[in-house]
């Protein structure tokens, strides 16, 4: 697979696609679906969730999904659905995508929720689900430093994940595997297809973001590195939905993760690449490209 690099003229022409012409558009590579607001969104995406369950559930197979801290505005539907329709999560297996770490490298305590990726997640999630229901703790799958090949052999074993539930970056990462930026390591397209679960460091433009979203713009509170779930193991899945409901921050990346060939420029363009069923659910406001309503040629 040859690298390849989104020209000027393509990426303009995507940004000014009408979003009324993005489902079936025949040059997308990923099944669309634009909801009204991010309120149908949430709902959409926990109902897919709860069917895959009880699908899988009802043939007595396991269900091996990988799942983020953010974004996680659809999970309170899903768990209320859980504790109400009674769907057992106990085959379930969670590999959780990454978690944060200070500038030495060290993973931040439990508690301070905005900077652990785990904290989030049993706050958030696992804490929330009726106890009798929920994945055990021990197929909740958490990347350690001690032992960071354990996602990725523990996925093998269990043939593959089913599910990537995933939000996308501003550049298009997943997890954290953004665009590598160190100019003395020279990674080609393939070699990151077959990353692994490793350490890395956050680059500026999400450093800027995250301190923009989270903390006011003060980017000293922002975590350097990640410990972050490699591609090998998301890329063995059967399916990939993408939860793009986050406005103008993803107006573009929303067209590229639909219409680009993969390059490393937007890591989530690997994804149609190797996983047979690739959706992207987003609201309106966020498929709604500003570049679609220009007065000019901005071409």
């Amino acid at each position: 697979m040859q690298e390849y690099r989104i020209s000027r003229e393509d990426m303009l022409r995507w940004c000014t696609i009408p979003k009324e012409e993005l489902a079936g558009h025949p040059e997308s590579k990923v099944a669309f679906d634009m909801q009204p607001d991010r309120e149908h969104v949430n709902r959409v995406v926990a109902d897919l969730m709860c069917e895959e369950l009880i699908r899988n559930n009802e043939a007595g197979l396991p269900t091996k999904w990988v799942l983020g801290s953010g974004p996680a505005a659809h999970y309170p539907a899903f768990i209320e659905r859980v504790n109400r329709d009674r769907i057992s999560l106990r085959d379930l297996w969670v590999f959780q995508m990454d978690e944060c770490l200070d500038w030495e490298g060290r993973p931040y305590p439990l508690e301070v929720h905005p900077m652990s990726c785990e904290g989030r997640m049993r706050h958030q999630f696992y804490d929330r689900i009726d106890p009798e229901l929920n994945v055990p703790e021990e197929q909740r799958i958490f990347p350690r430093l001690e032992d960071l090949d354990r996602p990725d052999r523990l996925c093998e074993e269990l043939g593959g994940i089913d599910t990537v539930w995933a939000g996308v970056g501003y550049k298009g990462l997943v997890a954290n595997n953004e665009t590598p930026i160190d100019p003395y390591q020279r990674v080609t397209l393939e070699q990151y297809a077959r990353s692994r679960t490793r350490v890395v460091y956050v680059t500026p433009d999400n450093i800027i973001q995250y301190s923009e979203r989270d903390f006011g713009g003060c980017y000293d509170l922002c975590n350097p590195m990640m410990l972050t779930l490699g591609m090998k193991t998301m890329l063995s899945a059967k399916r990939a939905v993408y939860i793009i409901a986050t406005g103008s921050w993803k107006h573009t990346v929303l067209r590229v993760a639909m219409f680009s060939e993969p390059t490393l420029e937007y890591p989530v363009t690997l994804f149609p690449a190797y996983v047979p069923d690739v959706r992207l659910v987003c609201d309106e406001f966020t498929a709604d490209h500003p570049l679609s309503h220009a007065t000019w040629d901005v071409r």
